[in-house]
């Protein structure tokens, strides 16, 4: 279990990340384009897509240090 969490917390927070690094750069950075599936999707996330990149990049850091606290098995 703690093996998977780090494995998804690290992939949530790499398309957190490059969500950032894409919105930043005007959409040149299409690498993972993971949550833009997400940020144009959801109609109350329309205008706020940055911010919402930040909480799924903080998200994924969560789950992260989640994982440590889990016994390993």
């Amino acid at each position: 279990m703690k093996r998977f969490l780090e494995t998804v917390g690290f992939v949530i927070a790499l398309a957190g990340v490059c969500g950032v690094v894409r919105e930043l750069t005007d959409g040149w950075f299409g690498f993972m384009s993971l949550t833009r599936l997400l940020t144009e999707n959801v109609g109350f996330l329309e205008g706020r897509e940055l911010f919402a990149n930040i909480v799924i990049a903080v998200l994924g850091g969560v789950v992260l240090i989640v994982s440590d606290r889990v016994p390993k098995s």
